[in-house]
């Protein structure tokens, strides 16, 4: 079993994603469709805006650009936040994809002080990697400096205790059961306490 480093192996998994294409929003089509979602006339969204029914109008047409003012009418006219003005819709697409890892049949990965479980590692572009991992260190003189990458993270604490470092709080002591949810560009590492060596659940985001 080959040692791989564990930025490395979620940095691979991330770009094994590929990169999404997005389309630029075009924000008067997004109004438009904002406002016939609910049922709408120009007149009655201008109305619950506070704005002219021409300056709706024009906006919708791509004939005027918002003000600030204007767009904060606007989203409180619609029930929503400015920043979902910006956001599109996703794409109303059942995937379907679903991938099973058997007891065992993940993806084995080692390094010197976790043994990781890829789980679903055939799947592509996830976006997020999961994977069970077994906790070898036992002391944090053993780690070549913190481990630290892109996106958020989610441990689960299967067996044993765990001690896990962060590099922005205290550390803390956790049992099975036991989960955190933190940064993971902050510096983070994790030993066992346990005299057998603990393992956990470990979800990475990888957008």
């Amino acid at each position: 079993m080959k040692l791989t480093d564990p930025k490395s192996m979620i940095r691979v998994a991330r770009e094994a994603g590929g990169e999404a294409h997005v389309e630029p929003l075009n924000l008067g089509e997004r109004v438009r469709e904002l406002r016939r979602s609910l049922g709408w006339t120009l007149e009655e969204a201008a109305g619950r805006a506070g704005l002219a029914r021409s300056t709706l109008s024009k906006i919708e047409n791509g004939q005027m650009s918002p003000t600030y003012e204007a767009l904060k009418k606007l989203a409180g006219g619609l029930s929503i936040s400015v920043p979902q003005l910006f956001t599109p819709p996703s794409k109303q697409q059942v995937m379907g994809r679903m991938a099973v890892t058997k007891l065992g049949e993940g993806q084995a990965q080692a390094t010197v002080t976790y043994e990781h479980e890829l789980l679903a590692a055939h799947l592509t572009k996830k976006q997020m990697l999961p994977y069970r991992a077994t906790v070898r260190a036992r002391d944090m003189d053993e780690f070549d400096g913190w481990v630290r990458h892109d996106g958020e993270e989610f441990l689960y604490v299967l067996t044993g205790v765990i001690r896990l470092y962060t590099e922005f709080y205290e550390p803390v002591e956790l049992r099975r059961g036991d989960s955190a949810y933190y940064d993971a560009a902050m510096g983070h590492n994790v030993i066992s306490l346990s005299e057998e060596d603990a393992t956990i659940l470990w979800v990475t985001s990888l957008v």
